[in-house]
C-alpha cells in the first residue's frame, strides 16, 4: 500500500514538473482503487493468519490490521490532492503550485522511510517518520495556509484557488498524520510497549 501511495505522490510531483495535469485525477483514482482492493486483500489475509498464528506473530498481524485504515486514508488523501491539482492547476499561478511540492517531496520521503521501517522492523526509521512530521510537515502546512490566506487578501477574485490550496495543504498534512500513526504502532510493536492513541 505504501508503494501505491508513493506512486500517487510521484504522479503529483511529475505532473507539476511537466506542468501537464490532464489525466492526473484519473491516474490517482486508479491507484486509489488499487489501495482499496489491497486493503481488503490484506485484511482477509490478516484474519486468516489470526486463526493459525503463533503468539509472536499475532502482534505483528494485529499491528498490520490496525494500520490498514490509516494506509487506506493515505491513499484517499493522495487521490484528493491529485484531483484538486489537476482541476485547479490551469487557473493557479505557479507560486501556488510550488507551495505544494516541498510537502509532497517530504511526504514521499516519509513513505519510503516507513516502508523501510516496516520491512526491517526498524525503530529508528519509524521515529524518523514521526520527527519529519512533527518538525517539517506541520511547519510546511502552516506555511502553505499562510500563503493561501495572503493570496486571498491580495487577490480576492482567486477565492476558489485559495480555498483549494488550503484544502490540499490540509489533506497533505493529514496524510502525514496517518503515516505517523502507523510508525507509532510499529515502534510500539518492536519495543513491546502500548502505542499512543492515534491522531484522528
Amino acid at each position: 500500500m505504501l508503494s501505491i501511495t508513493l506512486e500517487q505522490l510521484d504522479a503529483v510531483r511529475d505532473a507539476n514538473t511537466r506542468a501537464e495535469f490532464a489525466g492526473l485525477g484519473a491516474r490517482a483514482k486508479v491507484l486509489e482503487r488499487e489501495t482499496d482492493a489491497l486493503e481488503r486483500e490484506i485484511e482477509e489475509a490478516c484474519l486468516a493468519a489470526f486463526s493459525g498464528c503463533v503468539k509472536g506473530d499475532l502482534g505483528f498481524y494485529l499491528m498490520v490490521f490496525r494500520s490498514l485504515t490509516n494506509l487506506e486514508r493515505v491513499g484517499d488523501y493522495a487521490f484528493s490532492v491529485a484531483r484538486d491539482l489537476e482541476t485547479f492547476a490551469p487557473r493557479a499561478r505557479s507560486a501556488t503550485l510550488q507551495d505544494v511540492l516541498p510537502l509532497v517531496r517530504l511526504l514521499s520521503v516519509m513513505v519510503e522511510r516507513l516502508a523501510y521501517a516496516f520491512a526491517e522492523r526498524d525503530v529508528a526509521a519509524a521515529r524518523e517518520v514521526m520527527v519529519l512530521d512533527f518538525e517539517q510537515v506541520d511547519a510546511l502546512y502552516e506555511q502553505m495556509q499562510r500563503a493561501s490566506l495572503t493570496r486571498l487578501v491580495e487577490r480576492p477574485e482567486d477565492v476558489e484557488v485559495a480555498l483549494t490550496a488550503s484544502r490540499m495543504a490540509r489533506n497533505l498534512e493529514r496524510l502525514g498524520d496517518h503515516l505517523v500513526n502507523v510508525a507509532e504502532r510499529l515502534e510500539a510493536l518492536v519495543l513491546g510497549t502500548a502505542p499512543p492513541a492515534p491522531t484522528p
